[in-house]
C-alpha cells in the first residue's frame, strides 16, 4: 500500500462562512482546514508516542 500524502503544502481554495477549505499543492486533495488541524494533532501525537516508548 502507499504511503498517504502528510499534505506539506496546502492553499485556501474556498471559504464559506466560518469554513475554510485547502488544497493540498502535492496530491490534489481538498479538505476543509479543521481535519487538516485534526491530522497534524493525529501526527504529533503518534510522534509523541513513538518517543515515549523508547
Amino acid at each position: 500500500m502507499a504511503n498517504a500524502c502528510k499534505h506539506p503544502k496546502v492553499r485556501i481554495v474556498s471559504r464559506h462562512e466560518d469554513t475554510e477549505f485547502v488544497e493540498c499543492l502535492d496530491c490534489g486533495e481538498v479538505f476543509d482546514s479543521e481535519e487538516f488541524r485534526d491530522m497534524e494533532i493525529e501526527e504529533t501525537a503518534e510522534t509523541e508516542d513513538v518517543s515515549d516508548d523508547s
